[in-house]
């Protein structure tokens, strides 16, 4: 019991106190502005150490990175299958949203109001080409330090990792400056999520009394959408992953062996502390160890196909929110692209999930006081969603055996564990 509150520990004080948040915004109203203060000096905190975390953490990542040209084939299908499931999950998470609508019925004149106008995204005459330039970087140094040009950021840290992993033992001071400063900013974020329930918690009141309570049932809408898209992933699309991969044989494999890791994610609600027994379960299937001891930790950081279902969710909640048609072609390209976006991209990088709600926002020209709504979001989905992006580095692990050892991998593992 002491293990799981450890666990769990901040994601109940938080729902505790959105609990709380929203209990008094829908007893006191509009009254209940009076702490909206100290919500916002929960922004004002993670906005401040935004820029920091984001630079360090990205370019910390890249720069210690020294020993990927020796996994030869193995990464290079594994990035191949990573990519081709997460973009599986970003079009099944798309047309789940578009189907089932994560809110309706909310009063747009009121939301607008509250989160400030918001910017006409798209509504400029720039070309395609002009547009992507202007998101992707910026004329002036001092303007990546905004939290305004988050990718134009993110595309100075890639470069900057880059260029101090190929100066070698020259650039050794400052990897270790970079490392040291991600260490730094981290705690620093840790601190600030200390409270992170009073913020989250006060500013959830007054969304709750100047928007109404049919927020919460927006939220629960959201909630149940997520859970029941995940169960939908978790029991058949992995099940097609694991046939593919293997036929009859994998399915009946995988489904004798998936039960424990699936309970330590959501037990731990962490892929990282999943790794131990992914490791172990995914030998067991049949995959190669070498497979495994590669596919495993690097899918814990790099593979999360509930994350990206979680970004897309956040996109149309917002899109759906500020009263913007989400199934324009377009639009549904856009959003794919994103959530395909922070589900591949951003999970790799500490703090990503902070950066990609961020990201979210300013690519499609949302106020920034909409941030705690996504942000509740990542909170209310977080068990399910871990639940996809660790096991799904299993069945990732039968699909790149497949590729690298061949169709009958399973049958010679079976064959070959028998004899013995």
């Amino acid at each position: 019991m002491k293990k799981f509150w450890q666990n769990y520990r901040s994601t109940f004080l938080i729902l505790i106190g959105l609990i709380l948040g929203g209990i008094a915004g829908a007893v006191w109203g509009a009254k209940v502005d009076v702490v909206k203060p100290l919500g916002d000096l929960f922004l004002n905190l993670m906005y401040m150490i935004l820029i920091p975390l984001v630079f360090f953490s990205i370019s910390s990542s890249i720069a210690s990175m020294k020993e990927v040209k020796r996994l030869g084939k193995i990464l290079g299908i594994t990035v191949a299958v990573f990519l081709g499931t997460a973009l599986v999950s970003a079009v099944l998470g798309y047309l789940c949203v578009l189907i089932f609508k994560p809110i309706q019925g909310i009063d747009m004149t009121s939301v607008k109001a509250m989160m400030g106008n918001v910017k006409g995204a798209g509504s400029n005459k720039t070309s395609a080409l002009a547009q992507i330039v202007a998101t992707f970087t910026v004329d002036d140094f001092s303007k990546i330090l905004s939290k305004s040009n988050m990718l134009s950021l993110i595309v100075v840290s890639v470069l900057v990792g880059i260029a101090t992993s190929a100066s070698g033992k020259a650039a050794e001071p400052f990897e270790k400056l970079l490392a040291a400063g991600n260490l730094v900013t981290m705690r620093i974020v840790k601190y600030i999520m200390y409270y992170a329930p009073i913020g989250l918690g006060c500013f959830f009141a007054t969304v709750i009394g100047n928007l109404g309570a049919e927020m919460v049932g927006g939220y629960l809408r959201t909630l149940i959408i997520y859970v029941g898209y995940a169960l939908f992933y978790f029991f058949v699309v992995m099940s097609g992953y694991a046939y593919l991969s293997a036929g009859r044989l994998g399915f009946r494999t995988l489904w004798k062996n998936i039960s424990i890791p699936a309970i330590t994610a959501i037990a731990t609600s962490s892929s990282a502390a999943s790794i131990p027994v992914n490791l172990e379960y995914t030998k067991k299937i049949g995959v190669t160890p070498d497979i495994a001891d590669t596919v495993i930790p690097l899918g814990a950081n790099t593979h999360k196909d509930g994350s990206v279902v979680g970004g897309i969710l956040k996109t149309t909640f917002l899109f759906v929110l500020f009263g913007r048609n989400i199934a324009t072609p377009q639009n549904a390209v856009i959003i794919i692209a994103v959530g395909f976006l922070v589900g591949v991209v951003m999970s790799a990088i500490p703090g990503g999930g902070f950066v990609a709600e961020t990201v979210i926002i300013t690519i499609f020209g949302f106020p920034m006081t909409a941030l705690p709504l996504i942000l509740i979001i990542s909170e209310i989905i977080d068990i399910p969603a871990t639940l996809l992006n660790s096991t799904s580095n299993i069945t990732s692990s039968m699909l790149i055996t497949r590729f690298v050892e061949g169709k009958d991998w399973l049958k010679d593992y079976v064959a070959n564990h028998n004899a013995a």
